[in-house]
């Protein structure tokens, strides 16, 4: 099924209500004008609304729009793709060893664009304190602020609680800032190989250092 809007000669209608090419309403006008006005403008006449009454057209570049518009839907469409959970496991009475190890890890996978969750389980009594759950995960998503928001507050399901972190940065800001590392990266090695061989000759080439003069003998006494 075709969904583009009907353009120029292919609007089979008797009038229009023309919008300009700066959203400026220009008002109910016979097609043939509507039309003319276009071609004297260098644009395209576009319905684009055409279940009204009457139809509404607009005045555009018709080839730049439909450019611009695929532009924005592949940008969408990496901006929605690629995005996972990551799942980080903890217990309550974690130690900062391992604290700062979970923590770690969510840094990385954040910075990376990806969501995380952090899934607390309850051993024991430990269910029947579930603030001191919360003041953990609160704590973790305070110490992450600088590069997450919190997508799901803490939640107890039964004995366990869990906590979902969001990226600030989208996945696809984060893979080209990786990409614009590597490449400087890679040019710097191949800069480094490049002046290896230039200090090597130079220094091949360099004179020898001259003989220090020998010292003179004494001069003999009369």
């Amino acid at each position: 099924m075709n969904n583009e809007p009907r353009v120029n000669e292919r609007i089979h209608v008797d009038q229009v209500r023309l919008v300009g090419p700066g959203g400026e309403q220009v008002g109910v006008v016979r097609v043939e004008d509507a039309l003319r006005l276009a071609q004297e403008a260098g644009l395209d006449l576009v319905e684009v609304a055409p279940n009204s009454n009457p139809p509404v057209a607009k005045l555009m570049d018709y080839g730049k729009f439909k450019y611009e518009s695929a532009q924005k839907a592949r940008e969408a469409r990496r901006n929605q793709s690629n995005t996972v959970i990551k799942s980080i496991r903890i217990g309550l009475k974690i130690d900062e060893n391992d604290y700062n190890t979970k923590k770690g890890q969510a840094e990385r996978f954040l910075n990376g664009g990806d969501k995380v969750k952090f899934d607390l389980r309850f051993k024991g009594r430990e269910q029947s304190r579930p603030d001191q759950g919360v003041r953990l995960l609160r704590g973790l998503a305070e110490e992450l602020s600088e590069i997450s928001s919190i997508e799901a507050a803490p939640r107890a399901e039964g004995r366990n609680m869990s906590m979902v972190l969001s990226p600030l940065r989208k996945k696809s800001e984060a893979k080209s800032d990786q990409r614009r590392r590597r490449e400087a990266e890679r040019e710097s090695r191949r800069a480094e190989k490049s002046r290896r061989p230039a200090e090597e000759e130079a220094t091949a080439e360099a004179p020898a250092s001259a003989p220090k003069p020998m010292p003179k003998p004494p001069a003999a006494s009369n």
